[in-house]
């Protein structure tokens, strides 16, 4: 099972550690099940993978945005595939706060719906063929 180690944004960059997988052909961020980004991959001394994202400045407007860090097998411009694995998602709050715990629970909740609802597709492919 895939582990990332989540490094956090900072300057508008995502960073962190992907370990315990070989290499995936693309990871890349998605919002609203949109690739928005796509991550630079570095190999590292300890056989995982260095993960750097820069997001896009206009992802940033008032309000919650979930952001959802996927691997599979897609290639640059690519939808992502039903192969995608479920790496990490985040949440970036900014503007005037509104009921922000709610808003941000919403937020996780529909990332994870997303990702439900790839998992779901998958197995169905699968089962028929």
């Amino acid at each position: 099972m895939p582990v990332f180690d989540n490094h956090g944004i900072k300057g508008g960059v995502w960073s962190g550690r992907l370990r315990d997988m070989p290499p995936p052909a693309r990871v890349c961020v998605t919002c609203m099940g949109e690739v928005i980004a796509e991550a630079a991959l570095a190999d590292d001394a300890d056989g995982g993978h260095q993960v750097r994202v820069d997001l896009p400045g206009s992802l940033i407007s008032d309000g919650i945005v979930t952001l959802v860090l996927v691997a599979d097998q897609g290639g640059p411009g690519d939808p992502v595939g039903a192969d995608a694995i479920h790496l990490h998602h985040q949440s970036l709050v900014t503007g005037k706060p509104l009921d922000q715990d709610l808003v941000a629970e919403l937020s996780a909740l529909r990332a994870e719906m997303e990702l439900l609802k790839r998992e779901f597709r998958r197995f169905a492919f699968e089962a028929q063929g």
